[in-house]
């Protein structure tokens, strides 16, 4: 069987609308973390008490946090879904080349961890897509009951505490010592060496953080994309928007109101400080911030089919044909701009101004994702990656 590239059809642009969108999210959130980690955050932000630093603070945690990673984890899986079954149709190998392919996405995001940011989701990414093969061959329920079950199952956090336990491991022993002002003074101060090792103890302090909440998350909206991807439904994605409009509203109203009344009411209920129900609210809004995160995609293939918006969505295709490209550059430029490296605005700007410097730096990135794709094929990851799957040196320019 041939192993060269598939002839590339008529991309589905707002599938690209999408990705950039995801990419635009995923970076102001992540912005927030370069800028101050998890260590000092919460010390950090308390010190900005303005209507429109509070303001910021608010609209990231109603309108971002939770709602970007999982659009980008349907996207993935709905992306390796439609290739498997590309290549099935046309009598290509599928198992070698996805094995393949994941291996080096693997690598890709373990560099990205060790050079540029502790963050990754890449390599969680390709973890998943060693099972996509797997998973399409799964039923229609089992693939929709499976991602419902994995979304709602409360005692991650239980399980891999108790799997740490048995084996001995205890993550947070690698950031001991560990305090705010020694973590600034090595992102701000110290060498790029330095960094690099702090980021790898981040990572692996991060590791209940990574599978106990996002892996669980990222698999579930995983599956829901194979289930799209291996139904078709998005070469009739106008149609499929359309029958989604009613239950997408509802859906829209329910998350939004228990989302203002989480912020609002229910943390300072006695009831909240109780280990059990505290976990059952925090579990509901998860699944609210998913549900929202899926509705921004419809409103957003609304807007596209039905409204005159299009237009002011086409510059998100863009970033989104280049998302690999885009997500690791993005960390480059918050490693040039938060640390000893480049400019070391760590802890020097207020939320909004994080939030207003990361919207400039997306804007910028539109405009060079333009510019490149007016003269290339592909982003230069993207090329470079494809060149790594397929064995074989492909043409860039067009």
């Amino acid at each position: 069987m041939s192993l060269t590239p598939v002839k590339p059809k008529s991309r589905i642009d707002l599938l690209d609308v999408y990705r950039g969108f995801a990419v635009f999210g995923i970076f102001v959130v992540n912005s927030v973390i370069m800028h101050s980690t998890f260590v000092n955050q919460d010390a950090y932000l308390a010190q900005f008490t303005s209507w429109y630093d509070r303001g910021t603070q608010q609209l990231l945690q109603l309108f971002f946090y939770t709602k970007f990673f999982p659009i980008f984890s349907l996207l993935f899986g709905l992306g390796i879904a439609m290739q498997i079954l590309k290549r099935r149709q046309e009598h290509q190998p599928v198992a070698g080349f996805l094995g393949r392919r994941m291996g080096f996405l693997f690598l890709f995001g373990a560099a990205h961890i060790i050079f540029l940011w502790s963050g990754d989701v890449i390599h969680l990414y390709a973890l998943l897509g060693m099972f996509a093969v797997v998973c399409i061959k799964a039923s229609n329920k089992v693939l929709l009951w499976s991602s419902l079950l994995l979304l709602c199952f409360p005692f991650y956090d239980l399980l891999l505490g108790w799997l740490f336990n048995s084996i001995h491991f205890d993550p947070y022993v690698y950031l001991e010592g560990f305090d705010g002002e020694r973590i600034n003074q090595i992102i701000t101060e110290g060498a790029y060496t330095q960094g690099l090792v702090l980021r790898l103890r981040e990572y692996v302090v991060n590791l209940p953080m990574l599978y106990g909440f996002l892996a669980p998350i990222a698999l579930a909206m995983f599956l829901l994309g194979v289930y799209l991807g291996k139904n078709k439904l998005v070469y009739d994605l106008k149609s499929f928007i359309l029958k989604l409009k009613k239950p997408a509203l509802l859906i829209a109203v329910i998350t939004n109101v228990y989302r203002i009344l989480f912020l609002t009411l229910f943390t300072s209920l006695d009831l909240y400080k109780t280990e059990g129900f505290r976990s059952a609210f925090i579990k509901m809004m998860v699944i609210c911030d998913v549900a929202m995160g899926l509705f921004y995609l419809w409103v957003l293939g609304w807007l596209w089919y039905m409204t005159p918006f299009q237009k002011l969505l086409h510059p998100l295709k863009y970033v989104g044909q280049m998302a690999l490209t885009n997500y690791i550059l993005q960390s480059a430029i918050g490693l040039f701009l938060f640390s000893s490296v480049g400019l070391g605005w760590y802890e020097q700007l207020s939320p909004t101004q994080v939030a207003l410097l990361a919207v400039s730096v997306f804007i910028v990135q539109v405009f060079f994702s333009k510019l490149w794709l007016s003269y290339f094929k592909y982003g230069p990851l993207e090329w470079f990656w494809r060149c790594l799957s397929y064995k074989t040196l492909l043409k860039i320019k067009r």
